[in-house]
């Protein structure tokens, strides 16, 4: 008697790709793995690249600064990527890849968020856990500046990665355990300084 395959639970799927993702660590090409999955994960592939930056600054400290310039890099063209789909194919590609994430709800607040913050949430999403790729495709969609999209993107990614590796670099394994539990948390209090410093010059004005 057959019995129906069950299927795999989501969370078992991403944890084979965060297992997949890892193993380029010990591949020669481990920096064009970088920045290709850098570059994938801006507008389709749901592992964030921190997790094979991690692994790699922990094996080559010295090389830190490159390791995260790669990983910019791959990024940031990644979310023009993205931008590319939202402008040019939004109604087939885009939507696919907002209903796989089941990200239907999201990104009408995203389409919310535009009008209200512009450039600011772009860089949030960059910088922050948020899904930096529905805000890629979102770019594209609502026709936003491609220069402006394509700095704070600069900024935002180059921020979070930099950071991750120097402070690699400066600590190295206790930090990495540390980034690990609490980087979702510290990304967001930067961004609540960050803003509240804005504040306080629109106040002082």
């Amino acid at each position: 008697m057959q019995t129906e395959a069950l299927p795999v639970p989501r969370w078992q799927i991403h944890r084979r790709m965060y297992d997949w993702m890892l193993h380029w660590a010990h591949s020669p090409h481990s920096q064009a793995a970088l920045f290709l999955l850098a570059f994938v994960e801006s507008s389709v592939f749901p592992i964030p690249p921190d997790a094979l930056l991690i692994a790699l600054v922990l094996g080559a400290p010295r090389r830190w600064l490159r390791l995260a310039g790669v990983c910019t890099v791959g990024s940031t063209l990644g979310g023009v990527a993205g931008y590319g789909i939202g402008l040019f194919l939004m109604d087939t590609v885009g939507m696919r890849v907002i209903n796989f994430y089941h990200a239907q709800q999201y990104y009408q607040q995203v389409m919310q968020w535009y009008r209200q913050y512009d450039y600011w949430i772009v860089f949030t999403a960059a910088f922050t856990p948020i899904p930096y790729k529905v805000f890629t495709i979102a770019s594209g969609a609502f026709h936003m500046n491609l220069w402006g999209f394509l700095a704070v993107s600069v900024v935002g990614r180059g921020a979070r990665f930099f950071l991750v590796a120097g402070l690699l670099r400066l600590f190295g394994e206790p930090v990495r355990r540390f980034i690990d539990k609490y980087f979702d948390w510290l990304a967001l209090a930067f961004v609540v300084l960050l803003a509240g410093g804005f504040a306080l010059l629109r106040y002082a004005r």
